[in-house]
């Protein structure tokens, strides 16, 4: 007998086609959307990101659910006799999230430059995360010459091209040094919008305009082996009129986007002024700076700050004294995350090390990616922890209200690009 066909129950072969390819179609998706991490070792945890913060009372507590960190690219560079100032410099500003390149000029010896790689290359937490870089073929750079912003760009544009994923390009020399860990950084930062570029500029040249933007320097480093000075063109020229010339310090903190812009270039502005600065008496001191006030879509994210404290002599302010233990106070009570200049191996670096950095020499800053034994906080990593952990200090909080105060609507925008 011929059974009955109820329209509203469907047949049951049927259900279960659809039910097989249903399943099948969710696995192709899953498989397939861009992003799914495959195995646990390709997910990103970062957006989740934990962090050991310290309360009033000095205790830990762990947080979740905070912005997650950003990274950081740095610049460390150096020239005859800089070798050991950059490695030391190099375990202060250390870890595992960030990315370092390092480069010693011509102008030191061979020998001082392979025991530089010999280091990066032996040290096992360098070899674990594989995140520190050494230019390969040094550059002869002039200090008040092009050659720096020269050398400076290719390091962008180095690290551009091996380390994509990081968000703000420092540059350090080796007679600089932090004054809190990475972990205070990297937990600060993480606060702040991404696209802020922190310049220290004025459009005030003062004695740049004749010195620099009417005289036509050369500098030899361009076409010559050997290292000397700039020398001066007899021409003078006039102030520029299809750009304003804007000046400030040579230490930076940039964002990437905007390096991105001043490397590729997709409109001519950053080309431009690299010619013009090619014959500019200390063009490092100019160049990201005219680029970033001349352009509608940087020019409102500068922070008129370098982040460096810096005291200087009485001669317009060209160079900055070696600090010391009498700066010390000032420097901590400052805020600000870096300092310069220092001498060798001076004095003050030791207390640095031993009352903000909690390191010993030759050993790491403080952090929660370095897990040392209980026996001593200063000793070397027995271990890693994850690099997406911080455990900012006290420290942290004065480069907070140092950031509240540059943030403030009556120092940020005012301050922009004037």
């Amino acid at each position: 007998m011929k059974k009955n066909h109820n329209p509203y129950y469907p047949d049951r072969k049927w259900l279960m086609s659809l039910g097989v390819f249903c399943l099948l179609f969710l696995i192709f998706i899953l498989i397939v959307t861009p992003g799914y991490p495959k195995s646990s070792s390709d997910a990103d945890f970062s957006h989740g990101t934990t962090r050991l913060v310290l309360d009033s009372d000095g205790n830990e507590m762990l947080e979740l659910g905070l912005p997650p960190l950003p990274r950081f690219a740095y610049f460390i560079s150096g020239t005859k006799g800089d070798g050991g100032s950059m490695r030391r410099l190099l375990q202060a500003v250390y870890h595992p999230r960030n990315y370092y390149l390092l480069h010693l000029d011509l102008e030191a010896s061979d020998s001082e430059r392979l025991e530089l790689a010999k280091y990066v290359k032996s040290e096992s937490v360098f070899r674990e995360f594989r995140n520190v870089m050494v230019v390969g073929k040094a550059n002869l750079i002039t200090d008040k010459g092009p050659t720096m912003i020269a050398s400076t760009l290719q390091a962008i544009a180095i690290l551009l091209k091996r380390a994509k994923d990081w968000d703000w390009f420092i540059n350090l020399s080796a007679s600089d040094y932090p004054l809190l860990s990475q972990d205070d950084l990297l937990h600060v930062f993480s606060f702040l919008p991404r696209d802020l570029n922190f310049v220290e500029h004025s459009s005030n040249l003062g004695w740049k305009e004749d010195l620099g933007a009417r005289t036509i320097i050369i500098d030899p480093a361009l076409y010559h082996t050997k290292k000397s000075g700039v020398f001066w063109a007899k021409e003078r020229r006039s102030i520029p009129s299809s750009f304003k010339l804007f000046t400030g310090s040579s230490w930076v903190v940039l964002t990437k986007p905007f390096l991105e812009f001043c490397i590729w270039g997709w409109d001519n502005l950053p080309r431009t002024l690299l010619m013009y600065y090619t014959n500019f008496l200390s063009s490092p001191e100019g160049y990201f700076h005219t680029i970033i006030c001349n352009h509608k879509d940087y020019q409102n994210t500068t922070v008129n700050q370098d982040l460096h404290y810096m005291k200087w002599d009485n001669t317009q302010n060209q160079h900055p004294i070696n600090l010391t233990s009498e700066h010390f106070i000032d420097m901590v009570q400052s805020g600000l995350p870096f300092a310069r200049s220092f001498a060798e191996n001076s004095s003050v670096l030791n207390r640095i090390d031993a009352e903000l950095l909690k390191r010993s020499n030759g050993q790491f800053t403080l952090g929660a990616w370095c897990m040392r034994s209980s026996v001593s906080e200063k000793g070397p990593c027995v271990g890693y922890g994850s690099p997406h952990a911080v455990k900012p200090t006290s420290s942290s909080k004065r480069l907070e209200k140092l950031l509240m105060k540059l943030l403030d609507h009556e120092n940020f925008r005012p301050r922009q690009c004037r």
